[in-house]
């Protein structure tokens, strides 16, 4: 049994290539942060290998899985499952929490 806690300080976490912070990870669940993410045009369809639950601090987005699209505002929170195809598109400056399990950096799983 793992008894370890972690603390992990945003001033210091990783940056991804999309501008998100890592943030604390585990073995089987992580987190990061995406941070003041600018208004964008329609963006690819893309899936992950990996859930995704997020919470909106602030901004406007709109998510598309499948057919469905829903509109994240601030204090929404959203599910996208494992292998499934979506796609955000910001419509206003947005930041968001979301935790991935498995860890979607682990292993280069956010390649």
């Amino acid at each position: 049994m793992d008894t370890t806690i972690k603390k992990v300080s945003s001033a210091h976490s990783p940056e991804g290539d999309d501008g998100e912070t890592y943030l604390v990870s585990g073995i089987g669940l992580a987190m990061r942060l995406w941070k003041r993410k600018a208004p964008t045009k329609k963006k690819e369809t893309h899936r992950n290998p990996y859930e995704t639950v997020g919470f909106v601090i602030s901004g406007k987005a709109k998510l598309h899985v499948g057919e469905q699209m829903v509109t994240l505002e601030k204090g929404d929170s959203w599910l996208v499952p494992k292998d499934v195809d979506h796609r955000y598109e910001i419509l206003e400056t947005f930041t968001a929490v979301e935790a991935t399990a498995p860890p979607a950096h682990l292993h280069g799983r956010d390649d």
